[in-house]
């Protein structure tokens, strides 16, 4: 299962399912906010259910079923990385730090004897 691609065929009721999803989500936001005058609680529970029914929806959509096999395998693959260790991490950072020093340092020079060169010598500026 794991191989297997993905149906991506959009039908005309995929389509529908997504357009009420997001329809779905929308609504619970502007409920959110029409609901200004209500506690906090029942415009979070407006908000909470909006996007509940958006997500329900998408769910059982091909698009959501594509993304959802996307998901998965994007967290597979990430547990196959080989992450650094703190050594190789603090390392890494300090090559990066030192680099940017330079770099700073680097062009400040180029500024300052571009500024010299263009005010003092060629426009006499600082005189």
């Amino acid at each position: 299962m794991a191989n297997q691609p993905v149906q991506t065929v959009n039908t005309s009721g995929d389509k529908v399912k997504v357009g009420l999803a997001i329809c779905a989500a929308v609504a619970g936001v502007v409920g959110f906010y029409l609901l200004a005058g209500q506690s906090t609680l029942v415009r979070s529970l407006a908000l909470v259910a909006g996007l509940l029914v958006g997500i329900g929806l998408l769910w059982t959509s091909l698009s959501g079923q594509g993304f959802l096999a996307f998901a998965k395998e994007a967290i597979r693959e990430t547990k196959k990385v080989v992450w650094p260790t703190r050594k190789e991490a603090m390392q890494i950072t300090a090559i990066v730090f030192g680099f940017v020093l330079v770099m700073a340092i680097f062009l400040w020079g180029t500024d300052k004897i571009l500024e010299f060169v263009l005010y003092d010598l060629i426009l006499g500026w600082k005189r």
